[in-house]
């Protein structure tokens, strides 16, 4: 598991001449390696950022990437459960718990209406795209059942005990279908509820994950290199999970970000949320 953190530094390249994987900072003064914050909106929402940024320089020689493999988890298929794809978890995993600012959704007991189909994935999420990487979404699926969508006995066991009661997923495909990409919204009774299913997710805990949902027609989730960024919204865990589609390692873990900072666009249903909250219209 590569955790991705902000050094503020660039990386140097190695010393026997070889490049590392994680990039140096973007020097055109666009979005650099760990900036997942949007400015705010013409609604004046602000954005949590999921991910501050990257960390670590990893090198993926030969038999480091076999490493990876193992810890990004088998292709056992799922059973009894429609939709879902292989038994994975991400190789390169980022989580990050609450901010301050969500404390008024902490509880589902006060924001007790069940997310739906429409509010997760409405129109404006169909095609979603940031910097250079567009997507479309193939399928979405909204889960009552929270075991029925993931796998892991610890993961699922607190699932259970802090009160799953949905877990939303969408596929999304790019224009090109060189990268795929999963939104995930799980709806847990309180805020610690969703911060312990952040660590939860953390491939070195080894606890589970949540099966990536399936399109037809569209390029499945397969082992190999994946990222996933997480964050707890008061109440809610929010997931991004992209890959190359085939699962063929990043040029860089920009890629991962920028791709996954399209798809993160259906968390707004979140801002609505707390709009309501602080009792301003939408």
């Amino acid at each position: 598991m590569i955790e991705a953190r902000d050094t503020g530094e660039s990386q140097a390249s190695r010393p026997d001449g070889g490049q590392d994987f994680w990039p140096e900072d973007k020097k055109d003064g666009k979005d650099g390696p760990g900036r997942r914050a949007k400015s705010k909106s013409s609604s004046s929402r602000s954005r949590t950022p999921l991910i501050i940024a990257v960390v670590a320089v990893v090198v993926l020689a030969a038999a480091g990437v076999a490493g990876f493999l193992v810890l990004g988890g088998g292709d056992e298929k799922a059973s009894g459960a429609p939709g879902n794809g292989a038994r994975l978890s991400p190789v390169a995993y980022t989580p990050q718990m609450a901010d301050k600012d969500m404390a008024k959704l902490a509880q589902r007991s006060a924001d007790q209406r069940p997310i739906t189909q429409g509010e997760a994935f409405p129109g404006d999420v169909k095609t979603v795209a940031y910097q250079k990487y567009s997507f479309t979404l193939a399928a979405s699926q909204l889960a009552n059942d929270c075991k029925s969508v993931t796998w892991g006995q610890r993961l699922q066991g607190d699932l259970a005990k802090y009160q799953c009661s949905q877990i939303a997923r969408g596929a999304y495909v790019s224009q090109d279908r060189g990268h795929v990409g999963q939104f995930i919204a799980i709806n847990l009774a309180s805020q610690e509820g969703a911060e312990q299913i952040v660590r939860d997710l953390d491939p070195g805990v080894g606890a589970g994950f949540v099966f990536p949902l399936t399109a037809k027609g569209a390029p499945e989730f397969r082992s190999g290199f994946s990222a996933a960024y997480a964050q707890a919204y008061g109440h809610y865990a929010i997931v991004t999970w992209v890959q190359r589609a085939g699962g063929a390692q990043p040029a860089s873990l920009n890629e991962m970000i920028d791709a996954s900072l399209a798809i993160e666009k259906p968390a707004d249903f979140v801002w609505g949320r707390l709009e309501l909250a602080d009792g301003t219209p939408r």
